[in-house]
């Protein structure tokens, strides 16, 4: 077996070369594809999604859009322990600190990469080294009209605040299914924002997140 030259064609092109590396290790697929598996993710926090993006064919980058831009599909990695439990929180894309005219929850960068996602579960226990963590089957998920609501009301409420220039009130505690939180190397970093009198501030970049709780319920 080796990665693919190119992109999937279809859905069902991609859910079968998912399927197919499901049970393998990180280190299989490394192997096989002449990669080296670091021996832990402190500096390759990204290792396990790019390793899996090349063997899917995934073609988006790093760019804005969908991995699969051809297909609308997202590919998200999902660590879990041995029993099936969700161990992190699923990032999903940067939070705008300066939201634009016209955003909606339809138009926005949240519902475009959360419109089709391709969630694989990969053993991420901390005492299993990254070259025995195996991979395991995907689900392809769509969100339904209950999901897509709780996930438009968090998104509107989140977007509200920041928009009101409240985004330093915003904790990761707010929202049922979404949430924000900051998404930066360290704490130096800054981003300009709207202040609470509509000046510009300097804030610290952050990102939308999915709950484990709800991405529990779609692997489950």
């Amino acid at each position: 077996m080796r990665p693919p030259h190119s992109p999937p064609q279809h859905a069902t092109d991609l859910i079968q070369r998912a399927e197919a590396i499901a049970g393998l290790t990180l280190g299989d697929l490394g192997a096989m594809a002449n990669i080296v598996v670091p021996e832990n993710f402190k500096r390759h926090k990204g290792f396990t999604g790019q390793l899996l993006e090349l063997w899917l064919g995934a073609s988006a980058g790093s760019k804005p859009q969908q991995d699969f831009p051809e297909l609308g599909i997202e590919l998200k990695t999902i660590p879990i322990d041995s029993s099936g439990k969700v161990l992190e929180t699923t990032y999903v894309c940067f939070a705008h600190t300066q939201i634009k005219l016209g955003t909606t929850w339809e138009n926005s960068s949240v519902r475009n990469k959360l419109s089709q996602v391709l969630f694989i579960p990969v053993l991420g226990d901390r005492a299993i080294p990254p070259v025995d963590r195996m991979i395991g089957m995907p689900v392809l998920w769509q969100p339904n009209e209950q999901e897509n609501a709780v996930l438009k009301q968090d998104w509107e409420e989140l977007t509200e605040r920041i928009s009101l220039g409240q985004i330093d009130t915003i904790t990761a505690t707010m929202g049922q299914a979404l949430h924000i939180r900051p998404k930066a190397a360290d704490g130096s970093a800054l981003t300009d924002a709207i202040g609470s009198e509509g000046e510009t501030i300097q804030t610290r970049p952050r990102g939308f997140y999915l709950r484990k709780t709800f991405t529990q319920n779609i692997i489950r």
